[in-house]
């Protein structure tokens, strides 16, 4: 495939809904239940460190664990070293991903603290470099450089890396495209700074910028300034960058009025897809219930990630909350599901409640 092929933002149709980027949610086994049963345009990984990638942490690879049905794929990075970005950009590139997405908006302390996430919306200087850099990381994937040829990344990480490269289908295998890069964000830090903010952005050019209507401070308190997101819009009618509004989406319907009120090219839906992906697509007559979905979660959370020494099945009981979250007697149905610790044990517990 030549380079000069198009990227999935400019052929994809609009609106555009698509599944947001959650830490501690959105691994590898929430996303292939997502695109299954919701059928979301576009997903994106769980962040990871550029610092920690190119320092040798190979834990962190677990993060861009993906499959073929998730296409296309986003790999989610973060930091605040431009060089960095750079290499992680080739990693992704070698990996087979369709995009990269460079999160500048985290309001975790542990993040922001750092200085990356959302704090670089009071560092617009290293915003822009950070974003030059990955685009340079894309071009030296394009002219031939490879993840063995990255300075800072170990020989672990390049083994684990060449492996899955060599797992992709072929066609993957042999593409040489330029993979966009797109920027997810919030519209501001202590106070909304649109108009200061998103022109930054735009002079880099991504190929889209997710835009979250809270800033910083407020993290997920509060409601959505719609205004705000609406605005990024306007700033961005004369460039080629897709806006994409994000927060507070709870349904399929609601996201359509958010677009079409406020002229965007599309929403990402995320706390309210958790243990609910038919918030994307309607569920059909014969399409399995929350409840048998969440069994099957379940046993791909296992299969995923079971022969790692590190297993445990705690991540995936907050997931089980949340499928049961809206049947009667709720609260006694998680307190023995938070207890679980197989796919086994959590099919035990819904079948003696009756919900399969």
């Amino acid at each position: 495939m030549g380079k000069q092929q198009m990227n999935f933002w400019q052929q994809i149709s609009q609106p555009i809904i698509g599944l947001s980027p959650m830490d501690g949610v959105s691994d590898h086994p929430f996303r292939h239940i997502q695109k299954k049963y919701g059928h979301p345009m576009v997903v994106y990984t769980e962040f990871a460190s550029v610092e920690g990638i190119c320092r040798g942490a190979v834990p962190l690879l677990k993060d861009f664990l993906y499959d073929e049905t998730q296409r296309p794929i986003i790999g989610q990075i973060y930091g605040t070293t431009p060089k960095f970005f750079r290499q992680t950009a080739v990693l992704l590139c070698e990996l087979g991903f369709d995009g990269i997405d460079i999160n500048m908006g985290c309001p975790a302390k542990n993040v922001a603290h750092s200085g990356a996430g959302a704090a670089l919306i009071k560092t617009p200087d290293l915003a822009q470099e950070i974003i030059r850099q990955t685009k340079a990381g894309v071009e030296d994937w394009l002219q031939g450089m490879e993840v063995i040829d990255l300075p800072d990344i170990t020989g672990e990480i390049v083994a684990a890396v060449q492996a899955k490269h060599d797992a992709l289908p072929t066609a993957y295998q042999e593409r040489r495209i330029v993979v966009p890069v797109s920027v997810k964000t919030r519209v501001g830090y202590d106070q909304p700074v649109i108009e200061n903010w998103i022109p930054r952005l735009l002079e880099l050019e991504p190929a889209c910028i997710a835009i979250h209507g809270r800033t910083l401070r407020q993290q997920y308190s509060g409601l959505t300034d719609w205004e705000r997101i609406g605005q990024t819009a306007e700033l961005a009618k004369e460039s080629t960058t897709l806006i994409l509004g994000n927060g507070d989406v709870d349904s399929l319907k609601t996201a359509h009025e958010r677009i079409t009120e406020y002229d965007l090219a599309g929403v990402l839906i995320g706390r309210a897809s958790m243990g609910n992906p038919y918030v994307f697509c309607p569920a059909k007559t014969n399409d399995p219930s929350p409840f048998a979905i969440a069994v099957e979660h379940a046993q791909l959370f296992e299969t995923t990630y079971q022969s790692h020494e590190w297993y445990s099945f705690l991540p995936m009981r907050k997931h089980l909350g949340w499928y049961v979250r809206s049947v009667p007697h709720a609260s006694d149905i998680r307190v023995e599901l938070f207890q679980a610790n197989s796919s086994q044990e959590v099919q035990a517990v819904l079948e003696r409640h009756q919900l399969l």
